[in-house]
């Protein structure tokens, strides 16, 4: 067996934010994940508005009153069929992302968003509260495919140096979207009578902008040479997105990841749940999904506008606080952009869920004092900025940046459409489960969040390596002594060792 040396890459250059890279980014970001964070929003504010208009149109059809329970299912239906929509449209990232591609899969995609904002902005004319909730479901399926398919396109045009930064922008358009939902659903703006229909409507211009300019771009080079086998057009895309001529260095690394693979070729889900080289991956993006939602994100935010009530809060200024708290997570979501290339993603990983933590053990105690004591209440505010703070630095953004590291080209669509699935159904769960929980246990259902969050955080430190600044194979051969398995050449079994003038000299891999 030839290659005795470990690998020993020469010194590169670090790649930079070329303005076709930077345009991509927001692009892609602000089509896809803003609707993904605005559509989570956007029936919070008007829904008073939304019942009355699903109570008039029950009268005025069938001639009687509707019963309180309907009123409840309906409304339930209206929320959750969201979250629904989003696990089956996870179910679709593998076999669109390897068919159509991840610009393609993203292109496709805006029919699920501007079918659904047509639907929802004629609702009232068609006096049909049905209407909305099959386009909740729908606009759910573009938030589970877009949610998956932007960090994975992202992640394959960024140089390593920049992914984790270039990671978390679709994370950061998602809390930009929950932010303008809430302020347009300000009374005074559109949060009224009049203008709740247009609010539900407007998710769609994102998806028209995208349609527009998106295809000005390149489709993911790792896509384009790795499981198309066109060399050329990715170099191409790789020089535009580089703003370099020679791109040797990165097409060699990508040669040398599709020659590793080659005997496996597309990885099913199936196949992926019994690879026993990717077993520890696909454990810890599963911990992570379910940690970043069961840890009560979801439910900090239904719960926020009765704390910020029994603190004193004026009903009608509720909304701007809530716009503050929205605020907050968008300021800390930028300065994780800013900070996770210097720190790692395994930091602000623990940091935030120990935040997130130590603020549900607070946020229970606070809660439980807060009729005996005066300034209790603003102790709970606290612990929600906290929470939020905590978040957005970690859970919220980091494991769609590590979903896309942890994974090689062939595994990668199947792991973001397990990540998701179990991304939606704990997001589901937790919107189905927590009224009940917090009938039933109060204050302290909060308690139930803080161990969740301490039981990801102890995976975290025990299992999951950093991945910072390193390429697909180093990061696939941290986790293969995990796995203890020895990852190898498609067309011989050659392990990855060596320099790689050896495996050029051995014709392993093609100089380029």
């Amino acid at each position: 067996m030839a290659g005795t040396k470990e690998w020993s890459a020469p010194e590169e250059k670090k790649g930079r934010l070329t303005p076709v890279l930077l345009l991509a980014t927001l692009i892609s970001a602000f089509g896809s994940s803003f609707q993904y964070g605005y559509n989570v929003a956007v029936i919070n504010s008007p829904a008073k508005l939304m019942q009355e208009f699903y109570t008039t149109t029950y009268l005025e059809r069938y001639g009687s009153v509707m019963e309180e329970n309907l009123l409840t299912l309906l409304w339930s239906l209206s929320v959750s069929m969201y979250p629904l929509g989003g696990f089956f449209g996870s179910l679709m990232v593998a076999p669109l992302v390897n068919k159509l591609g991840r610009k393609g899969t993203l292109l496709f995609n805006n029919i699920f968003s501007i079918v659904p904002a047509i639907m929802m902005g004629v609702s009232e004319v068609a006096k049909s509260y049905e209407i909305i909730i099959v386009a909740r479901f729908i606009v759910g399926i573009c938030a589970g495919l877009s949610s998956n398919v932007v960090p994975m396109y992202l992640g394959e045009l960024a140089p390593k140096n920049l992914r984790g930064a270039i990671g978390i922008v679709p994370q950061l358009f998602i809390t930009i979207g929950i932010l303008s939902a809430q302020v347009l659903g300000i009374k005074h703006i559109l949060g009224n009578r009049t203008g709740w229909t247009l609010m539900l409507g407007l998710t769609g211009i994102p998806a028209l902008i995208e349609l527009l300019l998106l295809p000005f771009f390149p489709e993911s080079p790792r896509y384009t040479l790795i499981q198309k086998g066109d060399e050329a057009t990715a170099e191409k895309a790789l020089q535009r997105l580089r703003g370099l001529d020679d791109v040797s260095e990165e097409l060699l690394e990508m040669r040398l990841e599709d020659q590793s693979e080659k005997a496996e070729g597309h990885l099913s889900v199936v196949s992926l749940l019994t690879q026993r080289s990717l077993r520890w991956q696909l454990i810890s993006i599963i911990v992570m999904n379910m940690g970043q939602q069961l840890s009560g994100v979801n439910a900090i935010y239904y719960y926020a506008d009765n704390i910020y009530a029994s603190a004193g809060v004026k009903p009608n200024d509720i909304q701007y606080v809530t716009v503050g708290t929205g605020a907050v997570n968008v300021f800390m979501t930028v300065a994780a952009v800013f900070i996770v290339e210097a720190s790692g993603r395994r930091l602000l990983l623990l940091l935030g869920f120990g935040i997130c933590c130590g603020a549900c053990v607070l946020l229970t105690v606070a809660l439980n004092f807060q009729d005996s004591v005066t300034w209790m209440p603003y102790i709970s505010i606290t612990c929600v900025i906290i929470y939020v703070i905590g978040h957005a630095i970690g859970p919220s953004p980091i494991p769609y940046v590590v979903t896309t590291e942890m994974f090689r080209q062939s595994a990668r669509p199947a792991a973001f459409m397990v990540a998701g699935s179990v991304h939606w159904l704990s997001n589901f769960t937790v919107g189905l489960v927590f009224p009940f929980m917090e009938r039933g246990l109060g204050s302290y259902s909060f308690i139930i969040f803080s161990c969740i969050c301490l039981a990801t955080l102890v995976y975290i430190w025990l299992l999951v390596p950093e991945t910072k600044n390193k390429t697909f194979l180093e990061i696939c051969q941290m986790f293969a002594r995990r796995n203890k398995v020895e990852i190898k050449l498609g067309d011989g079994d050659l392990p990855l060792k060596g320099s790689k003038e050896s495996l050029r000299e051995e014709g392993k891999v093609t100089a380029f």
